[in-house]
């Protein structure tokens, strides 16, 4: 009988009907052990297969977890590109807003008050060559470029035929201000000194036979004309409107008679513009 328990219990069931009546009749303790142990065993069983079946149908919930906050998303971060050593492109020169600002190296102060009246027409004349052979139209292609730059051509031109000549150079300043000295017919000079030298310069040159015998009627008016100048250097400096008017207006006669003086040949009669 114990050897019969023995084996059921090793089988891990319940033992065959038959066995079961072929031992009915047997002292009830072993007959109750082993129903009690059946039934222990059959309860088991179940419980075993349900918990194995739920846990292989349901998903590993705690290794989801697990697994989700080891791959938690990170933010974008884009590979690092080598540092761009190369010195951004300068940014295009202002536009110039006065004729000054087209020869920053002759003219680096700028006009008057801060610059100065007088000028060195030479080195101006050097960086006027050096800009049109740069900005010349014949340069550039047809199209735009070349607009651009026959525009930009004039504006030298006219730029430098301005400073270079010191009666244009003071009415472009005072224009600059709101006085236009070269339309302003009633901006005379009432000074009978002045008006003498104007008459004596001019029978110089009218009684001049050769080229040399200019030199002292060009000489005495360079130093006239540098005069001017000095004296408008002062009046653009304290902004002296007034006494720069007057001193345009004496300017326009010297360099009238610069002018003659350039111009002559012999016999040519002298014409003199007030």
């Amino acid at each position: 009988m114990r050897s019969f328990i023995a084996a059921v219990l090793r089988a891990g069931g319940a033992p065959p009907s038959r066995r079961v009546r072929c031992y009915s009749s047997s002292p009830s303790g072993a007959l109750a052990a082993l129903a009690t142990h059946h039934r222990s065993q059959l309860v088991q069983n179940h419980s075993t297969m349900t918990t194995t079946t739920t846990a292989s149908s349901l998903p590993p919930q705690h290794n989801h977890r697990r697994h989700f906050s080891q791959h938690r998303p990170q933010p974008l971060r884009l590979a690092a590109s080598p540092a761009d050593t190369s010195e951004p492109p300068p940014p295009p020169p202002p536009a110039p807003s006065t004729h000054y600002d087209l020869f920053p190296a002759t003219l680096p102060l700028g006009p008057p008050p801060r610059g100065h009246f007088p000028i060195d027409t030479r080195a101006l004349r050097r960086e006027f060559l050096s800009l049109q052979a740069r900005a010349h139209p014949d340069l550039h292609p047809p199209g735009a470029a070349k607009t651009s730059a026959a525009a930009l051509s004039a504006r030298i031109n006219d730029a430098y035929r301005t400073l270079a000549n010191p009666l244009l150079r003071a009415q472009y300043l005072l224009a600059l201000r709101g006085v236009d000295v070269a339309a302003d017919e009633r901006l005379k000079v009432d000074e009978p000194a002045l008006l003498g030298e104007v008459l004596e310069a001019r029978e110089e040159i009218e009684e001049a036979r050769v080229e040399e015998d200019l030199e002292p009627a060009r000489e005495a008016n360079e130093a006239r004309i540098a005069a001017g100048e000095e004296a408008l250097e002062v009046a653009f400096r304290e902004d002296d409107v007034e006494a720069a008017k007057r001193e345009a207006v004496r300017m326009r006669y010297w360099v009238n008679i610069r002018e003659s003086l350039d111009n002559w040949e012999p016999g040519k009669p002298i014409v003199l513009e007030h």
